[in-house]
């Protein structure tokens, strides 16, 4: 796993602090773990997008005051309207203790029912596990290239060495479904065959009732 090192500077707590800080286009970070006195600093905006925005989860060292972290991103907050990151939360790991995290989900290949005219539905990208920091993965790697049309992979198909899925195991990650358009014709076709149906029902009621006055007919002339 590749770790992503980061200079940081202490900062004074405070809204105010807090709103300069974001004006000079510096994160504001808070950095926790067990057994850690929480610790209060900024980052650059500019160091936090190789960190943030990744297909990847990475390890971080994180330089302050002379010290340097084994961390994790535990949290980021964004703006909601210009998405730029305006908070982020560390936690401090160690060796011996369990730590829990999302990482991200790839799916790889190419599915059997794809080739076949399915469509790909990815239901996940991320998934907590718990684990020791030695075995945090970058992803998790799930092959879809078995899956035919109709079959799916839950949660619990999946299995990685030393790490557990924090999610249930009844969960859908990915799915092949048939095509839309496959589903309407078969949803019209069935239609149509019901139409036909009652068409012929009414066709041989409308025969039995033209008997029926026929002989009424016939009858009335005999007579």
């Amino acid at each position: 796993m590749d770790v992503i090192t980061l200079e940081a500077k202490g900062r004074v707590a405070g809204k105010v602090a807090t709103k300069a800080a974001r004006r000079e286009e510096q994160v504001p970070c808070v950095l926790y773990g067990q057994g850690e006195e929480p610790r209060i600093f900024q980052i650059p905006e500019i160091s936090m997008r190789e960190l943030v925005y990744t297909d990847q989860f990475h390890r971080v060292s994180i330089n302050l005051d002379g010290e340097a972290y084994d961390c994790v991103l535990k949290r980021t907050d964004f703006h909601p309207v210009t998405d730029s990151i305006i908070h982020a939360d560390f936690y401090v790991l160690h060796p011996g203790e369990n730590v829990t995290i999302r990482v991200p989900v790839h799916f790889n290949g190419i599915a059997e029912g794809v080739r076949e005219g399915g469509v790909q539905q990815e239901f996940v990208h991320k998934i907590a596990v718990t684990c020791l920091p030695k075995n945090l993965p970058d992803f998790i790697e799930v092959d879809v290239s078995s899956l035919t049309i109709g079959q799916s992979i839950l949660v619990r198909d999946i299995s990685v060495e030393g790490v557990e899925i924090k999610a249930p195991g009844d969960s859908t990650l990915v799915s092949i479904d048939r095509p839309r358009a496959i589903i309407v014709v078969e949803e019209e076709e069935d239609e149509e065959g019901l139409e036909g149906e009652e068409g012929e029902e009414g066709v041989e009621g409308e025969g039995a009732a033209e008997g029926s006055e026929a002989s009424e007919k016939e009858g009335g002339e005999k007579k």
